[in-house]
């Protein structure tokens, strides 16, 4: 049994065999943070991994799926740590996901330094100049705005975790792609992986997916793009793998 507050409900992680406590009001993770569970390097039998902006846990869930190392949450929001808490429990996955209260600017204080193998974030998108709040409550507008972090912080703070040769996945809009690459070079962390997500064929991406290794050495790949809709606006075969496996129907995803 697992307790769900106000308007919280229990989704299927379909292609994992999980549930995730989920809130429209506070939070429901989107497509993109499957995308970057998916896309993120990681390590198969041990290894020390922390999602920064967890949210509701969403990444470290999926991520629990590809490794059988320790994966570290971080979120600053007293309530998305509370819906994360709970699904871990209700996963019993306790022994190998843990959840820390706090501001990510805080981590290494609590972490250490230079003492893990990836991290991985979805951030907020929006820079605070472009804050519409009037629809937004509070939950809701720092999960996707710069107000609480910036761009800056969570890769200056990624740099300071990881291992020499550790890796960083992050996923973003496209254009903050320039933005993305200054700031890893600036903290000594390596592009080398990207990859665009484009809504439909002929259309422009619309979400980035982008991995830098510590200390790496120049040499950038770009992957093949990823299309979510076909023409009949159905997702493509890529993005149903993605999502649901070898399971018949779908998940929720808050798109």
């Amino acid at each position: 049994m697992v307790n769900l507050i106000g308007d919280e409900r229990l989704d299927y992680l379909l292609a994992e065999d999980l549930r995730i406590i989920q809130s429209p009001t506070v939070f429901s993770f989107s497509l993109d943070a499957v995308l970057l569970a998916k896309f993120a390097y990681m390590p198969i039998q041990k290894g020390n991994i922390i999602d920064l902006c967890t949210g509701n846990g969403i990444i470290p869930l999926l991520l629990s799926t590809r490794t059988k190392g320790k994966i570290i949450g971080v979120e600053i929001q007293e309530r998305l740590y509370d819906m994360a808490v709970r699904s871990i429990a209700y996963n019993n996955l306790e022994d190998q996901i843990e959840m820390i209260h706090g501001d990510l600017k805080d981590s290494t204080k609590v972490l250490g330094h230079g003492k893990y193998d990836v991290v991985t974030c979805n951030p907020p998108y929006f820079l605070t100049s472009e804050r519409n709040m009037q629809n937004l409550n509070e939950h809701l507008a720092i999960a996707r705005h710069e107000i609480l972090c910036t761009l800056e912080d969570v890769i200056r703070v990624s740099s300071q975790l990881l291992k020499q040769g550790g890796k960083v996945a992050l996923v973003h809009r496209p254009g903050r792609l320039v933005d993305i690459v200054e700031l890893m070079r600036k903290y000594g962390v390596e592009p080398k992986r990207i990859q665009f997500v484009y809504p439909k064929q002929g259309k422009e991406a619309n979400t980035l997916l982008v991995e830098g290794i510590k200390g790496g050495r120049s040499d950038l790949k770009m992957l093949p793009p990823l299309v979510v809709y076909n023409e009949e606006n159905e997702y493509s075969e890529e993005i149903k793998t993605i999502l649901y496996g070898d399971k018949a129907d779908g998940a929720s995803i808050n798109e």
